[in-house]
């Protein structure tokens, strides 16, 4: 299946950042600037083996020479965070895809960041922005350890009165109870980290505002692509055809089957690269990555994995 257009990249510098963490710093090799971003973008990089892996961008978006993310030894690793940690040295070619962004950071009046682990990247640059803009914001940031916690020194050091560090083995969980417990308007929830902390903010953020909470997901939500699986028909406006997507197989497999390009990647619903608009009909949302207020919209899907309510969607591809 097609994919992105490539950047080829080289790895200028891996530093340790934290107990398990590294950044990676990436630059062309001609130093010509890189593609612009904003904070809450994120890259594919392409590593060995075939595999792909989605990484938040954690540097300045004014920098255009170079991309950083940074990047977690999970314990369990599917060969990604492995590869990276125990292969990848300075020099290496990188091949990079994106950025993209579906997890942008909203103008509000106050921002509430809640960070879990290694969630903390992306909220990085929305911290240097949300400062900048002269906006109200606290960064609520828990991890196992302080020394596990990347960023944690820097950003209480910068920003002492907006931050609060809690690592578990000293003081506990965080609190979302009394972190959340006022569903003022005007203000942005942006959360990310593993799944159990995602969750638990989801619950508290139930009677907030519609649209307060923004979620960002690079394992997909649990169930998320469960669902009654039915045949139903889609016409590709651009393309001219009308295809069946029958019981066990997604759109973006017919749609590539048929001969039509389109970019895709992690095929779990929670990297957005196979994004296409709807012209007509309902989709069956089965992504980790669409808010509330855009599945009802109803003007985008992810084709990876969901699927359709009616009997026919026309997409515009």
């Amino acid at each position: 299946m097609p994919t992105e257009p490539a950047l080829d990249l080289v790895l200028e510098k891996k530093e340790a950042l934290a107990d398990g963490v590294v950044e990676l710093t990436l630059r062309s090799p001609d130093g010509r600037d890189l593609p612009p971003w904003a904070p809450g973008a994120h890259i594919d990089i392409v590593l060995g083996d075939g595999l792909v892996r989605q990484y938040s961008l954690c540097g300045d978006p004014a920098e255009r020479s170079v991309l950083q993310v940074a990047v977690l030894r999970e314990p369990a690793s599917r060969g990604g965070s492995a590869y990276v940690h125990e292969r990848l040295a300075i020099g290496d070619a990188v091949e990079v895809r994106g950025p993209r962004n579906h997890f942008a950071l909203a103008g509000a009046r106050r921002y509430i960041f809640i960070a879990g682990g290694i969630g903390i990247t992306p909220i990085v640059p929305m911290i240097a922005a949300a400062a900048a803009a002269g906006a109200e914001w606290h960064l609520f940031y828990g991890g196992r350890t302080r020394t596990s916690m990347a960023f944690a020194d820097v950003l209480e050091d910068r920003h002492p009165d907006n931050v609060s560090i809690q690592p578990q083995d000293e003081a506990g969980i965080l609190d979302l109870l009394e972190i959340l417990a006022d569903p003022a308007p005007d203000v942005a929830v942006y959360c990310c980290g593993p799944e159990p902390l995602l969750a638990a903010v989801e619950a508290e953020c139930a009677r907030w505002p519609q649209g307060a909470l923004h979620l960002e997901r690079f394992v997909a939500k649990p169930g998320a692509a469960e669902g009654p699986s039915r045949s139903f028909e889609v016409e590709l406006a651009q393309s001219g055809l009308t295809l069946t997507v029958p019981e066990h197989r997604s759109i973006l497999e017919v749609v590539s089957a048929a001969g039509v390009d389109v970019y895709s990647s992690c095929q779990e619903g929670t990297c957005g690269t196979c994004e296409v608009g709807v012209l007509s009909g309902t989709p069956d949302h089965r992504d980790s990555i669409l808010g509330p207020t855009e599945r009802e919209e109803g003007q985008a899907m992810m084709i990876c994995v969901s699927r359709a309510v009616s009997a026919r969607l026309v997409l515009d591809i």
